[in-house]
C-alpha cells in the first residue's frame, strides 16, 4: 500500500493567473520491523488541474453529450482527471509527470513539487442552486499492470474581471533603478497577479455617497444613503435612513443581501424561467417615530463575486422591505409630570394591524469583487 499526501503551503484559495504550488509525498508505510516488509515499485505519477461543471437537470438544458466510457482498463496508462465524476470537464491543464519507475523501500518517502498556473479563461469556483463550478488538483499514480489510482484535492479559484495586464518588461539598460529595492523584488513585484489584484481592489475604498428617495404611491417614506456600490469579500455594507423628511410613517424596515443566479436564455429549461435568489444576511429594525438610523451587513468571505459565463450570470443586490402605515401615526410624547418609564401599546387585533400596515419592496444592485 502506498500513501499519498498533497500539501498546499499557500492554502486552498488562488486567483486566476496565479501559480499554484503543491508538495506531493509518496510513502511506503510498512515498518522496517515487519517481517513481511517489501519494496513497492510505482510505474509513474502525474498531476493536473481541471474544472468540473455540474448543472441541475430541472433548471438547465444542456446540449446532448456523446456517451463515454467511465471505466479505465488495468492496462490503460492515460490519466483522465474527471474519471468517475459527474458533470462535464470544462477545462484542464496539460498533465505533468512527477516521476517514472519509482522504487520505495519500507518506510521510505519521496516528495515532489508540482506547480501550475491557474487558467485565466475559466469561471470562478461557484456552488449555486442551478450550476456548480468545482476546481480540483488530480494526482494519478499507477503500479505496473495495475489500474490507475486518483487523489483529488479541491481548491477555490477567484476571478477578478478587468484586472490590468502585467507591464511590458523594460530593457535592463534603460529601466529605472531603485536603490531601496532588491533587484529581484523590483523586477517581479508588478508581475505577480496577487499584487495587481490588490491594486485593483483599492477602488472599493473610494467613497461617493449615493442618495435615493424611498417613495410609494402615497408619498415619500425616507431618504436612503449608501456610501459606495462596489465591495470586496469580507467588507461591511453600511447604509443610513433618514425618516425625518418622510410623509408616510414607517413602522418597520428590513435590508437583505442577496445574490441572483440567472440562467442564460439559450440554456433555460422553461421559457421565462425564474431567477434563483439566495439570501446571505438580513437586518430587521422597528423604526416608528425614529428620525434616522443605519444598518451594517457583512459580505461573507465564502461567497463568489459577480461573474457571467455562457450558461449563468451571478449578480448581487440589496433587497429592501418597508412596512408603512395607511393612517397618520401620532407621536407619543412624554410629558414633564409623567414618570420616566412609559409604555406605548399598539393594536392588539391582527386584522386591525394588517389594515394599518402596507408593505413596500425595493432592490439596489451592487458589485462584489
Amino acid at each position: 500500500m502506498i500513501e499519498v499526501v498533497a500539501s498546499m503551503a499557500r492554502g486552498p484559495v488562488f486567483l486566476a493567473g496565479e501559480v499554484m504550488e503543491c508538495l506531493i509525498t509518496f510513502t511506503n508505510p510498512i515498518s522496517h520491523l515487519s517481517t513481511s516488509a517489501s519494496s513497492e515499485m510505482l510505474a509513474w505519477a502525474s498531476a493536473q488541474i481541471h474544472c468540473q461543471f455540474h448543472a441541475s437537470e430541472s433548471r438547465v438544458a444542456l446540449p446532448a453529450q456523446g456517451t463515454k466510457q467511465d471505466v479505465q482498463a488495468e492496462s490503460d496508462t492515460v490519466l483522465i482527471p474527471s474519471r468517475g465524476e459527474g458533470g462535464q470537464c470544462m477545462l484542464d491543464t496539460p498533465p505533468k509527470i512527477l516521476f517514472c519507475d519509482l522504487r520505495l523501500d519500507p518506510g521510505e518517502s519521496r516528495t515532489y513539487s508540482y506547480s501550475e498556473v491557474v487558467p485565466n479563461d475559466g469561471p470562478p469556483s461557484f456552488r449555486g442552486q442551478s450550476v456548480k463550478y468545482v476546481y480540483k488538483l488530480t494526482i494519478g499514480c499507477q503500479r505496473v499492470s495495475s489500474p490507475i489510482k486518483l487523489l483529488r484535492v479541491p481548491f477555490r479559484v477567484l476571478v477578478l474581471h478587468g484586472m490590468p495586464e502585467p507591464p511590458f518588461p523594460q530593457d535592463e539598460e534603460v529601466a529605472p533603478s531603485n536603490p531601496f529595492l532588491e533587484e529581484e523584488e523590483g523586477g517581479r513585484r508588478d508581475d505577480r497577479p496577487l499584487e495587481r489584484a490588490l491594486d485593483m481592489l483599492t477602488i472599493t475604498s473610494r467613497r461617493c455617497p449615493h442618495l435615493f428617495n424611498i417613495t410609494n404611491m402615497r408619498g415619500k417614506v425616507a431618504k436612503f444613503c449608501i456610501f459606495k456600490t462596489v465591495y470586496r469579500l469580507g467588507e461591511d455594507i453600511i447604509g443610513t435612513f433618514d425618516f425625518s423628511e418622510g410623509d408616510i410613517p414607517c413602522i418597520q424596515y428590513s435590508v437583505s443581501l442577496q445574490s441572483e443566479e440567472e440562467i442564460q436564455q439559450g440554456y433555460q429549461r422553461r421559457p421565462g424561467q425564474s431567477i434563483s435568489v439566495t439570501g446571505h444576511g438580513r437586518h430587521l429594525e422597528s423604526c416608528l417615530h425614529t428620525a434616522s438610523t443605519h444598518f451594517s451587513l457583512p459580505v461573507p468571505l465564502n461567497v463568489t463575486p459577480g461573474f457571467s459565463t455562457d450558461i449563468v450570470t451571478l449578480r448581487w443586490r440589496l433587497h429592501f422591505e418597508f412596512v408603512t402605515s395607511r393612517e397618520p401615526m401620532e407621536s407619543h410624547n412624554v410629558l414633564q409630570n409623567q414618570p420616566e418609564v412609559t409604555v406605548w401599546t399598539g393594536a392588539e387585533d391582527s386584522i386591525m394591524w394588517a389594515h394599518l400596515c402596507f408593505p413596500t419592496e425595493y432592490h439596489l444592485l451592487l458589485k462584489v469583487l
